[in-house]
């Protein structure tokens, strides 16, 4: 079994579920008392929110590159960025390391199309929903077309996000509002829903969609479990 790197702590909710994850998917597969060979690196939510907010992304990439750096050293195989956000700075993180980084949005659209959709609604930070490295990248490497909330909508996911569910809070009234979301964006013709941000999946579940959703931090540890496990 290979060694999972993880670059965590954005939010220290989201790393806990990765952890998780890995570790069941890998007892789902090999039974008995496995569990997932994995390093944390879990960085300090508070100064990487900072330089989002600023727009000094190049400097946050330098933190999770060293982050990265520190567990390829330690022995990590293949690496992990254990957000959507900070896939913005997936190639400067990439190019600090010589183990592969297992990209999350590729294994979200390699989701999207075995399920033979071709059209999705994304939820996520509003850097996520609203740059492009992410929607690019459906796009162009693997002809998903995404569709995005409303202006209001965005500000609205990304409030959840930050003020609560990074905080560990979920209320109700809040996934009445992302449900009401993914009500528009599936009658716009968004035939799932990418829930394109690790803490969503503390919030929003399948039962809460009326079209397909794809949880990305479950989608993400799926592929690194089987890229583990390969030989």
């Amino acid at each position: 079994m290979k060694t999972i790197g993880l670059i965590g702590g954005m939010s220290w909710e989201s790393s806990a579920l990765y952890y998780r994850l890995l570790n069941e998917l890998v007892r789902e597969r090999l039974g008995g008392l496995h569990s997932a060979r994995c390093l944390l690196h879990s960085v300090d939510f508070a100064d990487i929110e900072r330089l989002q907010a600023t727009g000094e992304w190049e400097q946050a990439g330098e933190v999770l590159a060293e982050a990265a750096r520190g567990l390829s050293a330690a022995g990590a195989d293949l690496l992990l960025i254990c957000t959507n956000t900070m896939h913005k700075v997936a190639d400067q993180v990439q190019a600090a390391v010589p183990v592969p980084l297992l990209h999350l949005a590729d294994a979200t659209a390699d989701a999207v199309r075995a399920a033979g959709l071709r059209t999705v609604g994304l939820l996520g930070t509003a850097f996520t929903m609203e740059q492009d490295f992410y929607r690019d990248r459906l796009a162009a490497r693997h002809g998903v077309t995404v569709l995005t909330p409303d202006a209001a909508g965005r500000a609205e996911v990304h409030r959840v996000i930050y003020e609560e569910l990074c905080r560990g809070v979920v209320r109700d009234s809040s996934r009445a509002a992302c449900r009401r979301i993914i009500d528009q964006l599936a009658a716009d013709g968004a035939e799932g829903v990418v829930l394109g941000c690790t803490e969503i999946e503390l919030l929003i579940q399948p039962e809460h969609s009326p079209v397909p959703v794809f949880p990305t931090t479950r989608l993400h540890a799926e592929a690194a479990v089987t890229a583990a496990l390969s030989r």
